[in-house]
Order: structure tokens, then sequence, then C-alpha cells
């Protein structure tokens, strides 16, 4: 098992936070917070339960995201389908610890959100690798294909992927649902940041795919999808007999989530479409920002449909394509903080690029733009 460290973020955060610089690393925004959950929270805190709720989460949240989903996503999910867990990464780590037995073997995408290998690795799993192809960050089929093998158990994608900003196409999630379904393989989908996609790109999850339904595992963060981050709010869902194995796990990793917060996300999933797509705009016009001023500034980046981050081709910008020593050269000369990439593989690293955060408030955004304008022209 590899060895525990910190991870980049925080790394990057206390750097961040000892220069003074400004933190486009750490996917935190710092936008205004949606009245509308804050004043839900502060409500249920008073009128309501602050005892535990059910292990597998309050009836009335449960009933919120098969409402929410089946609004804008159009999946038919039963409540007794979804397990709440304790953020996002709870229900990946019990997805992971319910169907990975030691021996057993997952396959990864990278680059990848970095807490699946440690877990599948806790596991006693064994992680196989399969490499996005840039700049698309396409997923290779039959690189795919010849990864699995006989102890083959799982696969584990994200879509919207971070880091790179991208969705996995239909006609491909469709392909590697076939050969989930002809090798018998559980898909463990990272979907958190289905409710920051822009542009009019549509997400689909593989619960929509017939080939998927029933071997398929869709793990969602309010967190993410109201931009509050520290809410550790999240779920997963899936058929019965994968939800059953799942709870057994959550109820010996972290049990129950707060109660109230819990109330509080059953309110927010409830308003409505147009609400969500006014919450998700602003972000999309940070994008826009940091997009433009970059550009402007003579840096080449890549399309980003989704997510809080937007990737810089750095050899295509005239910078030396090593991320990481980019990454420190910009936050101890111009004060910027970013994450370098390559930390998200454990294998053959990709190392011409480097992830901005554009969740940030119009002055940062500026500032941080003016700052790497002034770095790649010096």
């Amino acid at each position: 098992m590899s060895p525990p460290t910190t991870t980049i973020f925080d790394r990057m955060s206390a750097l961040a936070r000892e220069l003074g610089a400004i933190n486009l690393g750490q996917g935190f925004p710092d936008l205004p917070e949606p009245p509308e959950l804050l004043e839900a929270a502060q409500r249920a805190l008073v009128e309501k339960s602050n005892q535990y709720p059910p292990m597998r989460g309050l009836a009335d949240l449960r009933d919120a995201v098969a409402r929410y989903y089946a609004r804008e996503q159009g999946l038919q999910i039963e409540p007794e389908e979804v397990i709440v867990t304790s953020g996002a990464t709870e229900a990946l780590a019990a997805a992971i610890f319910a169907f990975l037995r030691p021996g057993d073997e997952a396959i990864l995408f990278q680059p990848f959100y970095d807490a699946y290998l440690p877990l599948v690795e806790r596991a006693g799993g064994v992680a196989r690798t399969v490499s996005l192809v840039p700049p698309r960050w396409s997923l290779p089929l039959d690189r795919f294909e010849a990864a699995i093998g006989p102890r083959t158990r799982l696969v584990i994608l994200n879509t919207p992927n971070n880091p790179t900003g991208t969705l996995v196409d239909d006609a491909t999630l469709e392909a590697l649902g076939e050969l989930c379904e002809r090798h018998d393989l559980i898909l463990l989908c990272d979907e958190v940041w289905e409710g920051m996609i822009y542009g009019g790109a549509k997400h689909m999850s593989p619960l929509a795919l017939s080939s998927l339904r029933e071997r398929a595992v869709k793990v969602g963060s309010a967190g993410k999808i109201f931009s509050l981050t520290g809410w550790k709010v999240g779920w997963a869902i899936a058929a019965p007999p994968l939800a059953e194995a799942i709870a057994r796990q959550h109820q010996y990793l972290t049990f129950t989530t707060p109660t109230p917060l819990q109330w509080a996300v059953a309110e927010g999933l409830g308003l409505p479409t147009e609400w969500h797509a006014d919450h998700r705009a602003r972000y999309e016009a940070g994008r826009d920002r940091l997009v433009n001023g970059l550009t402007a500034a003579g840096y080449a980046l890549l399309p980003s449909q989704g997510t809080w981050f937007v990737t810089v081709d750095l050899a295509a910008s005239g910078l030396p394509p090593d991320d990481e020593a980019v990454a420190e050269r910009l936050i101890r000369e111009v004060g910027v903080a970013s994450i370098p990439p390559s930390v998200f593989y454990r294998d053959d690293p990709e190392r011409g690029y480097l992830r901005l955060c554009f969740a940030k408030d119009d002055a940062t955004l500026d500032e941080a733009i003016a700052r790497l304008a002034r770095f790649r022209q010096g």
C-alpha cells in the first residue's frame, strides 16, 4: 500500500497562505453562498431534530435526490436506491470497500481524483491505469479493453472529469457499458460535477443506460451542486443489491451525516431548474472571464465543459512543459497557486498542462490574470 501523504491541494493551499498568493489551486469557491441553502440549514437546526437520522439518510433527502434526478436528468430512481454519505469521497470509499476484495483489480482512468488509488489499495485491490488522450482527453476503448483481466472487478470513471473539465461522450459511455456488461464489471461513476456543466453540454449518467443500470453506482455531491464544499453531504445511487452492499460499508465508515444539513439539501434539491441554471451561470461567467483574460495574455487553454477548472497547455503557451516546475515558479514569482495535473497520475504522467480554478470573484480573477500575464512576459 502506498504510504499516506499530504495531498497536493493541502500543500499548495498551505504555500499560498504562507506566501499570500492567490489560490487558483484548490477547488473551493469564494463567491457568495446560496442564501436559500443557508436559511434552510438555520431553520432545520432550530426547528428539526439534531439527533441521529436513519443510517441510509433522511427519507426526505432520499426522496429529494430521486426527484432531482428525474427532473434534471430523466433518471428513474427509487429512494431505496439512494445512500446518503458524508461527502462524495465517503460514497466512493463505501463502494470501493463493498466491491473489491484483496487481489481484485480496479481500472482507473488517468488523470484521476487523488482519493481513488489509496482507497483501492486500502481495500486490498490492485489498480490498473488507462490514460485519457490529450488534448481532448478522450477515453481509449481499445486500451481499456486490453486492461481487463480475469481479476478485474471494478471500473472507476469520473465524468465530468477533474482535472480536465471534459465529459465522456454518449457513444463512448455506451461502448464502455457494453464492455462492462460483457466482462461482468461494476462501474463506479464519480459524477460530482454534474451540476457544473456549461455551454449547453449534456451529461449522461451510466444509470441512463440499460447495460449499466444494474451494475453502475452513481456518486453525487451536494457540496458541488450548491458550492458548499464544507457541508460534506453526498450520496451513492445503485440498484438495490449494490445499494445494500454499499450501505453495509457506510454504516461502519461514518454511519450518518449531520441531520440539519440533510434537510437543507433536500430543500435545495427541490428548487426549480431555473434556480440551478442561474447558480451555474455564475461559475460559467468566471470560466469565461479567466479564459478570455489568459487568452489575451497569450496563454493557450483547452476547452472546459464542466467543473470549476480550466487547463493551460504549457508548450502551446510558450512555457516549459513541466507542470510541477511551472507551478512552483508561479506561486513564488508572481503569487498564483495552481495544480500540476501530473499529480493525478500514477503511471507515465502528462506534464505539459496546468490546472487553474475559476470559482473566484471578478476582482480575484482579474488580479490573477494580471499576474499570470506578467509571468509569461517575464
